[in-house]
């Protein structure tokens, strides 16, 4: 019977300890988006109770609308703050398994490069010519794949900051909005 190498064990080891990581961050994250959207009913569900209340106490048609207009800034912010929140987490988890998934492949790249080690110790004379070839091909792998991954993180980055213009774009203009709204419902009680 052939024994099994001990470093095809280790890499399955590695592989399921991966894997294992992996779902668990998954979960983690699943578990903060529920705990989130739990916490965002309850709270929704409060505050319609009160501004329940509240509009009950309204007696005109202006209070009304000033009422109404009341809602529209915090209801803005709190959207944005809700997206922001999914976001966090969405990238905390995909932050994680990059950071996974970049540890397997340095570890398959160390091992693919122990194996080629092993072989140009181990290769027939006059092979020198095929091993350094092979040894440059895989240098040139490595440097491909870190320029992609630096490529890669960098698009990120700018993704995230233009994420975050739009947000805080978006948010000055529900702010605007609901302040110009105020500033009309003032009016009309004025005239």
């Amino acid at each position: 019977m052939t024994a099994i190498p001990q470093q095809i064990l280790d890499r399955q080891k590695s592989t399921l300890n991966t894997l294992v990581a992996t779902q668990a961050t998954l979960f983690a994250g699943f578990e903060k988006l529920v705990d989130l959207n739990l916490k965002v009913v309850k709270a929704t569900l409060d505050e319609v109770a009160q501004n329940s209340q509240q509009a009950f106490s309204v007696k005109d048609p202006q209070e009304a609308a000033a009422f109404a207009s009341s809602l529209v800034q915090p209801g803005a912010e709190k959207a944005l703050a809700y997206g922001k929140h999914v976001y966090d987490i969405v990238a905390g988890v995909q932050g994680e398994l990059v950071r996974l998934a970049e540890e397997q492949i340095a570890q398959g790249q160390q091992q693919v490069a122990e194996t080629v080690e092993q072989l140009s110790k181990n290769a027939p004379a006059g092979s020198e010519s095929a091993v350094a070839l092979l040894k440059s091909s895989l240098a040139t792998a490595n440097g491909a794949y870190e320029s992609l991954s630096k490529a890669a993180r960098q698009a990120a980055e700018v993704a995230e900051s233009n994420l975050n213009a739009a947000a805080n774009a978006t948010f000055k203009a529900a702010t605007d909005a609901a302040e110009a709204a105020t500033k009309s419902t003032r009016g009309r009680r004025a005239a």
